[in-house]
């Protein structure tokens, strides 16, 4: 999505501009010749990327086949610190300059990997407020340019049309689901989500939207007779929501921006927990906590992540009252610290496009 934006962006500046690379649909609808799936990289869990290094590696030369053939004037690398900065090593290695768009998240953990961006990246775009800094402090020359998802319109369709065209009760609260964009986290996710939906019952509509990187009948599977709605697309499923389950990721900064209170669930494999939590260096996992400095959602991870747990959170968000009242103050807060400055009106990828453009034209 973030990668699609930013294409849009550039070709509204530069309209002969080709693109080519490694991402997903809406990439390649808008433009972008696509060599390496996203789909294909969409692994994690630290456990979880070894047995998949092999067929990695290979759509990684793969790639780099592809840009020794092309020779671009410029390289824009997209979050997926572990497979793009030795996409970034490569292209500094050829004497192409490299962007990094939506920064690693070093400063959770690993912070000593700030000197490969040091080295590797010309430029750095963070999303985050508190990334600037953060980034700069290290000798990294970054600037904030605000979250591709703050300037998202609300859904345009009506609850009543959203409503009949999925076949879903209007007169019930909708909850909407989010376990993961990707098989494992899924696999993780979703059975506590499920239970958790058996609890809540049949006061409630359940809608699941079913993540680009995912098959329907993978999904399906998993669900089996269970009264859940899997829908296309996830805005307006949030928006039209009374509330949501959501794990740990982009989705909860998607829930803040439809501003639509949610439980914020994750686990992982307990050998990826037992080797990736010492490493943490930030007081939440939730990413709108760490935005708003403070805990806006509650936090169910691991152990804590069960089906009790997560009806008891619930119970607090979905009724009116000053728990919900509280949530939505908090992701209001979220969502202003995201758009940038005061009154600042360019959209993030529309800054992002102008220093990619000015840097390719430096570079020239």
């Amino acid at each position: 999505m973030y990668g699609a934006q930013l294409i849009e962006a550039l070709r509204r500046r530069s309209p002969a501009g080709q693109f080519f690379g490694a991402g997903g649909e809406k990439m390649r609808a808008a433009g972008c010749n696509i060599v390496v799936d996203a789909k294909d990289l969409s692994v994690v869990g630290i456990t979880e990327i070894l047995s998949h290094l092999p067929k990695i590696y290979g759509l990684f030369h793969r790639l780099i086949a592809a840009a020794d053939q092309l020779r671009p004037d410029l390289a824009v690398v997209i979050d997926s610190p572990a497979f793009n900065w030795r996409v970034a090593r490569q292209m500094r290695r050829r004497g192409i300059p490299v962007v990094y768009y939506v920064c690693p998240q070093f400063w959770a953990w690993r912070q000593g990997r700030v000197r490969l961006l040091r080295k590797y990246v010309t430029k750095a775009l963070v999303i985050f407020p508190f990334e600037e800094k953060f980034y700069r402090d290290r000798g990294v020359d970054a600037t904030f340019v605000g979250h591709p998802l703050a300037h998202l319109p609300a859904p345009a369709i009506p609850r009543e049309d959203y409503a009949a065209q999925l076949k879903l009760d209007p007169a019930r609260p909708w909850i909407t689901l989010m376990p993961g964009s990707r098989v494992k986290e899924v696999r993780m996710n979703l059975p506590a989500i499920l239970e958790a939906v058996a609890r809540l019952g049949s006061a409630y509509e359940f809608l699941l939207p079913v993540a680009p990187t995912l098959d329907v009948g993978f999904l399906k599977t998993l669900i089996g007779t269970r009264p859940i709605h899997l829908v296309p697309e996830s805005l307006p499923a949030l928006y039209h929501s009374r509330a949501g389950i959501i794990a740990s990721g982009t989705a909860t900064v998607e829930a803040a921006m439809m501003g639509t209170p949610f439980v914020m669930v994750y686990r992982v494999t307990p050998l990826t927990y037992l080797l990736g939590k010492p490493r943490v260096k930030v007081p939440h996992f939730a990413m709108v906590n760490l935005i708003a400095e403070r805990e806006v959602v509650p936090e169910l991870v691991q152990s804590d992540f069960t089906a009790a747990h997560v009806v008891a959170e619930m119970g607090k968000i979905i009724p009116e009252g000053p728990d919900r009242d509280r949530m939505l103050t908090g992701l209001r807060e979220v969502k202003s610290r995201l758009r940038g400055a005061t009154g600042e009106v360019a959209r993030p990828e529309d800054r992002a496009a102008g220093i990619v453009l000015q840097l390719a034209e430096s570079e020239a």
